[in-house]
């Protein structure tokens, strides 16, 4: 079935004037993998919700042109029918299950359409062989990781068996492992004929499966190619319009881009105290049974930014739980000073709470001072937004908000959650340059992350998990190759 986008314009207000989409011509051929790439706010995510009919049927807003899958108009269909023929992916999968247990949730959309019975068991059967996730029947959804959540919604929307696939970031909050699974699903979906359409700055696990990159700015598709042209451009040419890495390989001889701090020696273990932070006996159980974190001594470079690493489960975000106090007790090796971990979240939305952005930094100071708070805000480049609500700011203000509640709190280690999820090139680097003004300024950062683009632009320590245990720790220096190769083959 051809995808036909003609002289489509689209505006989330009642005026074409600020038009996301602007008159925009294109063509997905029946069984093409198209990768939709550009800047946040590009019209990326727009163009697909044109194609999976969430707008205008679900979206409000102003629209111009046609919208053609085959030879039918979305506009004249319904969401039902739409569906029949189209099926989407989130970023977050929760955010479109609606059953507590696998089998229910495979066997979902089926059920609303109507099909038989023993047609949907048939069908639930089938997936499940083909996605090999016989492991996940009949188990608790909130009891899975994040990979898996992702593989039982790519489940449930192929066994209604559409003809194509609308998938929005899929791998944004995936390690590399993880999301060669996703890989080899999407390549099953094309083996079967399929048109699959993905939304995404993570483009290197599709280097072998998508047809054309389409580089999409100002709501027009700019440029495209295949991924073999450019990869044959280089990091340095997709950097400069804000696109991630074609092929991680291509960054093994990246040098890291390092802030300057004070000189350390050539393992972590061997720093002195002055230079290092030591913790012994991070351990947690669930249950007092299960012993999902083992890790008797760490030793983190103080005023450094240390990259912890690991596919997912490995306890990187247990470690940090352990850290800031919300899981289990750590004891200190030294007793002359205090320590404190504060937790920058994955969705800093969880940890916004007050009516004014300097009230935000005041409610984690000890003492309310409202020019250290201010001075605070200055250095984040938020001093004009003191008395703007948290919710009102973009997503990037709203994290540098979080961060400067971080440096408020007087805690001297800062741990953030996966920073870079679902962002662009250009704003990686943005997150790269925070971080490390906060580690210039006194802070022992630690960064859980996915994403080797980041932790070669600002971190200088690596720290890779495994079974809630630390399996290695080295100087980010001269180990490029050692990164790269372990996140692929976590």
């Amino acid at each position: 079935m051809t995808i036909t986008l003609k002289n489509v314009s689209f505006s989330y207000t009642e005026s074409l004037d600020d038009a996301v989409i602007k008159n925009l011509n294109f063509e997905i051929k029946s069984g093409e993998c198209v990768v939709l790439v550009g800047e946040s706010g590009c019209g990326k995510t727009t163009i697909s919700k044109l194609i999976n009919g969430l707008i205008p049927l679900y979206q409000s807003g102003t629209m111009a042109g046609d919208v053609l899958l085959g030879d039918k108009n979305t506009a004249d269909m319904t969401l039902a029918e739409i569906s029949r023929h189209v099926d989407s992916v989130f970023q977050n999968p929760r955010s479109q299950f609606f059953n507590i247990d696998t089998d229910s949730e495979i066997a979902f959309g089926c059920e609303n359409l109507g099909m038989d019975p023993e047609e949907i068991r048939e069908r639930m059967n089938r997936v499940v062989k083909d996605f090999h996730i016989e492991h996940l029947a009949g188990r608790n959804i909130f009891h899975l990781s994040g990979g898996e959540k992702q593989k039982i919604a790519c489940a449930s929307v192929s066994a209604i068996d559409p003809e194509i696939f609308v998938l929005d970031e899929p791998s944004a909050n995936l390690d590399l492992k993880t999301v060669a699974d996703l890989a080899e699903i999407i390549k099953f979906w094309k083996s079967r004929g399929k048109t699959v359409i993905i939304v995404e700055h993570r483009i290197h696990y599709l280097r072998d499966i998508a047809d054309r990159i389409c580089y999409v700015k100002d709501g027009q598709i700019q440029d495209e190619w295949t991924p073999a042209e450019l990869e044959a451009k280089g990091p340095e040419y997709a950097a400069s319009l804000g696109l991630r890495c074609m092929n991680l390989e291509q960054l093994k001889n990246k040098a890291p881009e390092l802030a300057e701090g004070p000189k350390r020696s050539k393992e972590p273990a061997k720093q002195s105290l002055k230079e290092s932070l030591l913790f012994n006996n991070l351990h947690f159980a669930y249950n007092r049974k299960f012993l999902v974190l083992d890790i008797p001594e760490l030793s983190l470079p103080r005023n450094q930014i240390t990259a912890i690493i690991g596919h997912n489960g490995a306890g990187k975000s247990t470690l940090a739980q352990v850290l800031c106090g919300l899981r289990g007790t750590w004891r200190q090796k030294r007793k002359a000073r205090k320590y404190g971990a504060y937790l920058i979240m994955q969705d800093v939305n969880h940890q916004l709470f007050t009516e004014s952005v300097l009230d935000e930094i005041l409610l984690g100071m000890n003492s309310q001072d409202e020019n250290a708070a201010l001075e605070i805000l200055e250095r984040l480049n938020l001093k004009d937004y003191a008395s703007c609500h948290p919710m009102a700011l973009s997503g990037g203000q709203k994290q540098r908000v979080a961060i400067g509640s971080g440096v408020s709190s007087g805690r001297e280690i800062v741990v953030f959650d996966e920073p870079t999820s679902g962002l662009d090139y250009k704003q990686m680097l943005a997150v790269s340059a925070t971080l490390q003004k906060l580690a210039a300024s006194g802070k022992t950062l630690l960064v859980i992350t996915h994403d080797p683009e980041f932790i070669l632009n600002c971190c200088q320590s690596v720290i890779r998990m495994e079974h809630g245990k630390i399996a290695e720790q080295y100087l980010l220096q001269g180990n490029q190759e050692k990164l790269i190769d372990a996140m692929l083959n976590a």
